[in-house]
């Protein structure tokens, strides 16, 4: 609270759209200062105004400066003219040192796309072992923040934290493997392209064999960067695969909404509508249909923002090839070839390997 009135009496406006955002505006002059806790990334298009800043914030709370932005809460940041590129690789190094796997044979995936976890209370793990899974699920869910590549694998395995067995942690050695062979690999956010926001939207119905309850998986692009993606599984049956779809659509609609908040919020210029693509022609024909039949009746109201926001023109609806389709990497396991062909597609990008 004391550093939220400090920031407002000199001139920042807090984010709506993100409490923990800061933004000051005067003529051309931009000053943004982003908080977690007691770490702060402040930057901006005028070098004295951060300068004045640090200084005005050193004399009230006494901070330490650490100079140009490289490592921030296990994140590794490299930036050059042609972009930002952004990993965890001590990190990743760290978890598998921590789990002896640092020597082990590499995997051309995080999970094996033949078989399917599910809840068992066959080979149970022991008290000790579990605390161990739970630890390395945790870190795993942290290493997500770059690595959308095992998004989908965590996701499952977060799934058996109360009872792990033996197949889990199996299954969790795995993701291991595949990190070891890119510890270094992330997101590049590109210096130019078109400033739009691109959205994949996809679901696998009824996947869940535990539950019957169907994943959702959507990922958004701002130009040619990934900057937002979901793996996560509904909370509630889908009785139709359109249905499934349309939760999807409706979950990835909100996220387009709250970027383009946190766009307006930056005053950035970005080219609307955001585009939206899903690869199920029902759920499309839900969306853009305003009469309601036998397939749409059981969908909650609340899952209509789709049909909302498409006609207040947020969103632009589009149709997508099931082989074009970018947010299969978030709802299924994948065969090597596919799955390296949709990492490709992320935007990720190794520096240490080049």
């Amino acid at each position: 609270m004391k550093l939220s009135r400090f920031l407002c009496s000199h001139g920042f406006q807090q984010s709506n759209a993100d409490h923990s955002l800061f933004l000051r505006f005067n003529g051309v002059i931009t000053t943004i200062l982003l908080v977690y806790v007691d770490d702060i990334i402040l930057t901006g298009n005028n070098m004295a105004k951060i300068q004045t800043m640090i200084t005005l914030l050193d004399r009230e709370f006494k901070i330490k400066d650490l100079g140009d932005l490289k490592f921030f809460l296990g994140l590794e940041i490299a930036r050059t003219s042609k972009g930002i590129h952004l990993c965890q690789r001590k990190y990743t190094l760290d978890i598998l040192c921590d789990s002896g796997m640092l020597g082990c044979k590499p995997n051309s995936t995080p999970m094996d796309y033949s078989t399917k976890l599910q809840a068992n209370f066959e080979n149970l793990l022991s008290a000790d072992s579990s605390s161990s899974y739970r630890r390395l699920i945790g870190k795993l869910i942290y290493l997500t923040n770059t690595r959308p590549d095992i998004t989908y694998a965590v996701q499952q395995l977060s799934q058996y934290m109360a009872t792990p067995t033996d197949t889990h942690l199996q299954a969790a050695f795995r993701i291991l493997r595949y990190l070891k062979g890119t510890p270094g690999s992330g997101l590049f956010f590109a210096a130019t392209g078109t400033p739009q926001l691109q959205a994949f939207s996809d679901s696998d119905w009824a996947g869940c064999k535990d539950s019957r309850k169907s994943t959702t998986g959507y990922l958004v692009y701002l130009g040619s960067s990934l900057v937002s993606w979901q793996s996560k599984k509904q909370s509630t049956v889908s009785r139709s695969s359109s249905k499934a779809e349309y939760r999807a659509l409706a979950s990835t609609t909100c996220e387009l909404q709250w970027l383009t908040f946190l766009l307006q919020d930056f005053r950035a210029t970005f080219t609307q509508p955001a585009t939206l693509y899903c690869d199920n022609q029902s759920a499309i024909q839900i969306a853009t249909n305003p009469v309601f039949h036998e397939r749409t009746k059981h969908i909650e109201i609340d899952c209509h923002i789709v049909r909302q926001k498409l006609n207040s023109s947020l969103i632009k609806l589009l149709p997508v090839s099931s082989s074009l389709q970018l947010a299969d990497i978030f709802t299924k396991a994948l065969t090597p070839a596919i799955f390296q062909h949709l990492c490709n597609k992320l935007g990720m990008m190794n520096i240490h390997s080049q």
